[in-house]
């Protein structure tokens, strides 16, 4: 089991994270080890998040973080210590195993990282399904859309999720009260999807195999929550990445299964007023699944 200790909070609840192997291959659920782990929420740190942030970042933006800046990317989420927060196991000193920040797109429009992240996701809504509304939105000067930015390393469970989104509203509601350039009109969540793909190599291993598995276009998600934000969203899509590999790579992300994994971009756009009811339903949802 994994006990959560949220900042702040009163109760931690308890929730399940991915067993391990032992290694014995007898095909029971008795052989899977449970890890003990204590999630810690800590403000952005400066002196020692910078290298984690930089990782994350890069995890999050796939092939394609090789487009942007991640050094100034992570400065720039740390310029802003008080609003976002990172979750570790072994103290504020240690890197994080997840964040969840939000930049200012307007405020942050000369940026020449959150320039090129602008130009990058413009030219994406015009050929992402679903997305056509998200170029006009970040076009117009009139808007204040708040850039959001999270990601957790694998096997870090998703009931992180609800604690993150629901600090960033408290700390956005502070930060506004005190005058601060956080009142969107919008919030942009940055994500990534993934399809699956018949594997090169289970074609090169055909004789052997009996039936090949069907392979769809059904999307699958790695931020589970995604799911549910996009159900309050003014548009949600995906996009192929520009430095996508194309189905030969697949196979090297094959997490333990049959099929390859072919990542790609996600966008979810939620109007300010829906924002809050959005972070609502994640809590409830991912609730649900304890």
């Amino acid at each position: 089991m994994v006990r959560k200790r949220v900042r702040d909070a009163e109760a931690a609840p308890e929730v399940s994270m991915t067993g391990v192997d032992n290694g014995e291959d007898s095909g029971s659920e008795d052989d899977v080890d449970m890890i003990n782990v204590e999630f810690e929420w800590f403000n952005m740190a400066p002196e020692v998040d910078f290298h984690g942030l930089k990782s994350l970042t890069r995890q999050l933006l796939d092939v394609d973080a090789q487009l942007f800046d991640l050094s100034a990317l992570a400065d720039l989420i740390l310029s802003q210590p008080t609003i976002g927060s990172t979750v570790k196991v072994d103290g504020k000193e240690t890197d994080p195993y997840a964040f969840l920040t939000i930049l200012n797109m307007h405020e942050h429009r000369e940026h020449p990282v959150i320039k090129a992240l602008t130009e990058y996701l413009i030219e994406k809504s015009k050929s992402g399904t679903g997305l056509e509304a998200l170029g006009s939105v970040l076009s117009s000067p009139s808007n204040q859309v708040g850039l959001i930015l999270t990601e957790r390393l694998i096997n870090v469970p998703s009931e992180i999720a609800p604690p993150m989104y629901s600090m960033i509203v408290d700390e956005i509601e502070a930060a506004v009260e005190d005058k601060e350039p956080y009142e969107f009109t919008h919030y942009l969540v940055l994500s990534k999807t993934y399809l699956e793909v018949q594997s090169t190599l289970d074609q090169e291993d055909a004789p052997r195999q009996k039936k090949k598995k069907q392979v769809g276009k059904e999307t699958f998600y790695f931020h589970p929550e995604d799911e549910v934000l996009q159900r309050h969203a003014a548009a949600h899509g995906g996009w192929d990445y520009t430095k996508d590999e194309g189905d030969s790579k697949a196979d090297s992300k094959r997490a333990f299964q049959e099929l390859g994994i072919r990542p790609q971009g996600h966008a979810i756009l939620i109007e300010a007023a829906k924002f809050d009811g959005a972070v609502k339903a994640v809590g409830e949802y991912i609730g649900l699944q304890q």
